[in-house]
């Protein structure tokens, strides 16, 4: 199957994700915490691309529509994977942010999960392919916002002196970790309500 220009750069969303993840594994010095963030910013920008490119030239496909969301999942849960054990690996870890990213982290995993499954039933059952609607997007938006601040929060608290308190904390990256989870848990319930009827074999 030859691939248009959207779903390249979805496939180049989803060839940025491991080296995010060895970039910001290999080391924790500067370099690497910003070299990580210019990747998952550019994987980030892919997904917005993607669908600006395919609306505006006509070029939806129902491999697109597929493919982008799983990319998306792939990109948010490997970045948030790699955040939480970065911030619990640290000297002195912050525990508020650690247990409130943890269970943030469950959500984010089991609504994809949940989703996922779905939309796989519906298109194998009825060859329906169900694209993201406004709140997912909303969702997706949260989660990338999420991904960035978490990653620059703990760099300005380490390197501002007078900020330095605030490491312990994160406060930001709390709240945002909260706001992304009410999003991603809104959009999965209102996904699964919205497309129940797909499931039923009377339909």
């Amino acid at each position: 199957m030859k691939m248009n220009l959207p779903n390249r750069l979805t496939v180049l969303r989803l060839i940025l994700v491991p080296i995010f993840v060895v970039v910001m594994m290999v080391s924790d010095a500067l370099w690497a915490e910003i070299t990580g963030l210019a990747l998952f910013c550019v994987a980030a920008y892919t997904d917005h691309l993607d669908g600006k490119i395919a609306r505006k030239r006509g070029l939806v496909t129902d491999f697109g529509k597929f493919l982008d969301p799983l990319a998306d999942k792939f990109m948010v849960i490997g970045a948030m994977l790699v955040i939480l054990y970065k911030s619990m690996s640290r000297a002195e870890p912050s525990k508020l942010f650690c247990n409130v990213f943890f269970w943030g982290l469950l959500i984010v995993f089991f609504r994809e999960l949940a989703v996922t499954s779905m939309r796989l039933v519906v298109s194998g059952s009825s060859g329906i392919v169900i694209a993201a609607n406004m709140l997912g997007k909303i969702k997706t938006v949260s989660q990338i916002l999420c991904v960035i601040v978490c990653i620059v929060e703990p760099i300005v608290y380490s390197h501002v002196d007078a900020l330095a308190q605030l490491g312990a904390y994160l406060p930001a990256s709390v709240a945002l970790t909260v706001v992304m989870a009410f999003f991603t848990l809104l959009s999965g319930i209102k996904y699964i309500a919205g497309y129940w009827q797909y499931l039923d074999p009377q339909k």
